[in-house]
């Protein structure tokens, strides 16, 4: 009897052994599950925030001059994103723009100027004379290119500019708060999108969604 009593008091610390290592297998396996969910979690936010070829956003915006303006409004939209730190790539977007969108009120362009970091009351108003300042300049330099294919329009009335000082406009075109990437998309009249770079396109690649 007395060692029949010590066999199961060994086997009980066997099994109480056994159990514990179940419990701490489980936990870990737990742990692992939840890193795994919660990492698909953020990278499926991630991706709902990027804007789909296809899809339709109709976006709204209200530029310098307090112009109301749509992705969906019926124009085949070019919108650039940039900073003031990427303005030169801006310009060349705009200098790769077909001629045949010239002056032609079925195509627009809108420069979003994303702001980065915080801006006061007066910082936002001194930014916002020197954008207006600047696209002054681009018109001028637009009318040359009206001028030269013999298109009677004041390029004054074809450049929309937009300030983005807290990311509300760069959130909508799927690109995170406080990002400083330069991007290019084409919207279709109902706000379709056609395409999107994260680099100045090529005209060629322009020409191609813009048709």
């Amino acid at each position: 009897m007395k060692i029949s009593n010590e066999i199961r008091a060994d086997g009980s610390c066997q099994c109480r052994a056994f159990s514990a290592i179940c419990l701490v297998v489980k936990v870990r396996a737990l742990q692992i599950f939840l890193f795994v969910t919660i990492t698909l979690l953020v990278a499926a936010a991630f991706l709902r925030g990027t804007l789909s070829t296809g899809a339709t956003y109709p976006i709204s915006f209200i530029d310098i001059d307090g112009t109301k303006l749509s992705t969906a409004d019926g124009h085949v939209t070019i919108v650039v994103l940039t900073t003031t730190a990427e303005r030169q790539k801006a310009r060349t977007v705009g200098d790769r723009v077909p001629d045949y969108c010239l002056g032609n009120p079925d195509y627009r362009m809108i420069t979003v100027v994303h702001f980065i970091g915080r801006h006061m009351t007066i910082g936002r108003r001194v930014a916002t004379a020197f954008i207006r300042h600047r696209a002054r300049e681009e018109a001028k330099r637009l009318q040359v290119r009206y001028d030269a294919q013999k298109i009677s329009r004041d390029a004054n009335r074809d450049i929309f500019v937009v300030t983005d000082f807290d990311g509300t406009v760069a959130s909508q075109l799927g690109e995170p708060g406080g990002a400083n990437d330069f991007c290019v998309f084409v919207f279709g009249p109902t706000g379709e999108l056609r395409a999107h770079w994260h680099d100045v396109p090529s005209a060629e690649q322009l020409s191609a969604v813009l048709k």
